[in-house]
C-alpha cells in the first residue's frame, strides 16, 4: 500500500480551524440568560401560541341580589349586539393589573368597579371556555350610580389603592380595596375655572399615572392640562402642566425614572414635560404656581409623513391618539394607537417613528364596531416588545412585533426579501375573539392577556393547556 501513497511536502502554515455556527440554545444553558436576539427569534412561537381560553360576562349583583347596572344594560342591549344600533352605557372602559399580577381591576361605562382574583379567573378558564365568575370570590364590586368610569390604575405607591376617573366628572376617586365600602377613601378635585362669562367650566378627567417613590398622583383632563396632586398638601392640584391647546389629553405616561411625563391629545400631538424642573424651573418653587408649557412637543402626523413608502400609499392627516405606552423591555420606545386603528412606535431618543402597523380600515369590512365615545387602550407584553391592541374593525386583538431592530416585520426599514433569504420570516398575528375589544391588560409575570370587551365581558387570552 505504501507505493500508492503520495508524500506531502512539509509546510510552515498553521491549519485554520473550522468555524462552526454556535448553537444559540446551548449558549442560553451555558450563560444562564437569554440573549435579546435569541429571545426575538423564538418570539414567533409565543405569538402563535395565544388563543381565547375563557370568557367571563359581567353578570354580577348587589348584596341584596339585584343585578348591577352594567348587568342590566347588557341584558337590555342584548338584542342590538348583532344589529345596527350602538350599545350605550356599556363596555369595559379600562383594566389594570397590580405589580405582582395577583389582582385585576376593571371599570365599566355603566359605573361598575370590580377587583378580580386573577388565579380564580385563570383556573376557571382551564375548566371551560364559557365561564361565569364566582361572585363569592370577587374581591370587590362597587357601582357608582349613574356615574361613568373611564380610567382606572393601581396606585404604585400603595398597592391597596385603585384610582378611578371619568371624562364626565372633575373628581379623582381613590378606593382602598382593603375596606368594603361604596364610598371612596379620598376624593381629589380640580380647581374651579371660570369662563369669560363667569361660568364654571366643566372639566373631566382622563388618564391616570403614579410612581412608587412619592405621594403624587397625575391625571390629564379634557381641557389640555395634566394635573398633579401631592396628597400631603391637600385635595386640589399642587401643579398644573399646561399645553397651548384646549384639546383633551387622552393618555399620559411616566418614564421609568419618573422624570419625564408624556401626554397625547385629541389633535394628534404628543407633549413632554420634565418633572425635575428643566427650563421652567421657577414654576416648581411654590405649590400655587403653574408650569405653563412642556419642554417639547411634536405633531405625530408630521413625523409619520417622513416614512416615504407610507406617504406614497396613504393620505396622512392628523388623527386622534387614543393611547400611548412605554415598552417595559425597551424604555425609549413609546407606542401609540390612533383612532383609525393604526399603531406604531416613537423613538424618544431621536423622535422618529420606527415602527408602524396599518390594519385594513373598518369600512373595507363594512364593520360598525367603532365607537367614537370609547378610547381603545392597548398594552405591552412584559418581554419581547410585543404590543397587544384591540382591533377597530374585527372581533379580536393584534399581537404586533415591535422589536427595536430592522428584523421586526413592523419596522419602517424592514426588508422582506432579506428576511426570507435568511430563512427566518416573522409576521404579526391577529387573534380572533368572541367579542370586540376595547381595553387590554397583560399579566406582569406570565404574559396572559385579559381583554375587556364592548359588551362588558372579560376574555382570557393565553396558551392552551394540552395533555401530554
Amino acid at each position: 500500500m505504501e507505493k500508492f501513497l503520495v508524500p506531502v511536502e512539509p509546510s510552515n502554515e498553521v491549519p485554520k480551524p473550522v468555524r462552526r455556527q454556535q448553537w444559540s440554545r446551548n449558549l442560553v444553558e451555558l450563560n444562564g440568560r437569554f440573549d435579546p436576539k435569541y429571545r426575538h427569534s423564538v418570539s414567533d412561537l409565543l405569538i402563535q401560541s395565544y388563543s381565547e381560553v375563557g370568557a367571563f360576562p359581567h353578570l354580577y349583583h348587589h348584596l341584596d341580589g339585584v343585578p348591577c347596572l352594567t348587568h342590566i344594560n347588557r341584558v337590555a342591549n342584548a338584542g342590538y349586539i348583532h344589529g345596527q344600533a350602538l350599545i350605550k352605557k356599556e363596555g369595559i372602559s379600562a383594566l389594570d393589573f397590580d405589580n405582582k399580577g395577583i389582582y385585576l381591576v376593571s371599570v365599566t361605562k355603566s359605573g361598575c368597579l370590580a377587583v378580580h382574583d386573577f388565579e380564580t379567573l385563570y383556573s376557571q378558564s382551564k375548566q371551560s371556555s364559557e365561564c361565569v365568575e364566582d361572585e363569592a370570590k370577587l374581591v370587590l364590586h362597587l357601582n357608582r350610580q349613574q356615574q361613568q368610569l373611564d380610567f382606572v390604575r393601581w396606585n404604585l405607591a400603595n398597592q391597596d389603592e385603585v384610582v378611578c376617573s371619568s371624562m364626565k366628572s372633575n373628581e379623582l376617586l381613590v378606593f382602598d380595596v382593603g375596606y368594603i365600602s361604596s364610598e371612596p377613601a379620598q376624593v381629589l378635585k380640580l380647581r374651579p375655572t371660570l369662563s369669560l362669562h363667569n361660568l364654571n367650566l366643566h372639566k373631566g378627567l382622563s388618564d391616570i399615572a403614579s410612581n412608587a417613590g412619592d405621594s403624587r398622583l397625575f391625571a390629564s383632563d379634557t381641557h389640555g392640562v395634566v394635573n398633579v396632586w401631592d396628597r400631603r398638601l391637600g385635595l386640589f392640584p399642587c401643579l398644573e402642566l399646561t399645553t397651548n391647546s384646549r384639546s383633551a389629553i387622552n393618555s399620559i405616561q411616566l418614564n421609568l425614572e419618573n422624570q419625564i411625563i408624556y401626554g397625547a391629545n385629541k389633535d394628534g400631538v404628543i407633549y413632554m414635560w420634565d418633572l425635575r424642573g428643566g427650563r421652567p424651573a421657577s414654576a416648581f418653587r411654590s405649590h400655587k404656581e403653574i408650569c405653563h408649557s412642556p419642554f417639547t412637543s411634536l405633531k405625530l402626523s408630521s413625523v409619520i409623513m417622513k416614512i416615504g413608502l407610507l406617504k406614497a400609499q396613504s393620505d396622512i392627516v392628523a388623527k386622534e391618539i387614543h393611547s400611548i405606552n412605554i415598552d417595559p423591555s425597551c424604555p425609549h420606545q413609546l407606542a401609540f394607537h390612533l383612532d383609525d386603528g393604526w399603531s406604531g412606535v416613537l423613538d424618544t431618543f431621536n423622535f422618529d417613528v420606527t415602527h408602524i402597523h396599518c390594519p385594513p380600515p373598518a369600512w373595507l369590512n363594512e364593520s360598525n364596531l367603532a365607537d367614537p365615545s370609547c378610547l381603545r387602550k392597548p398594552s405591552w407584553l412584559p418581554t419581547n416588545s410585543i404590543y397587544v391592541v384591540g382591533s377597530s374593525s374585527d372581533n379580536g386583538i393584534y399581537l404586533l412585533d415591535f422589536y427595536p431592530d430592522h428584523s421586526s416585520p413592523s419596522h419602517v426599514d424592514f426588508k422582506e426579501d432579506e428576511e426570507k433569504a435568511s430563512g427566518i420570516f416573522k409576521q404579526n398575528r391577529f387573534v380572533p375573539l368572541s367579542e370586540p375589544v376595547t381595553s387590554c391588560a397583560v399579566h406582569p409575570l406570565n404574559g396572559s392577556i385579559i381583554a375587556g370587551t364592548k359588551y362588558s365581558s372579560l376574555l382570557m387570552v393565553s396558551q392552551k393547556q394540552q395533555p401530554c
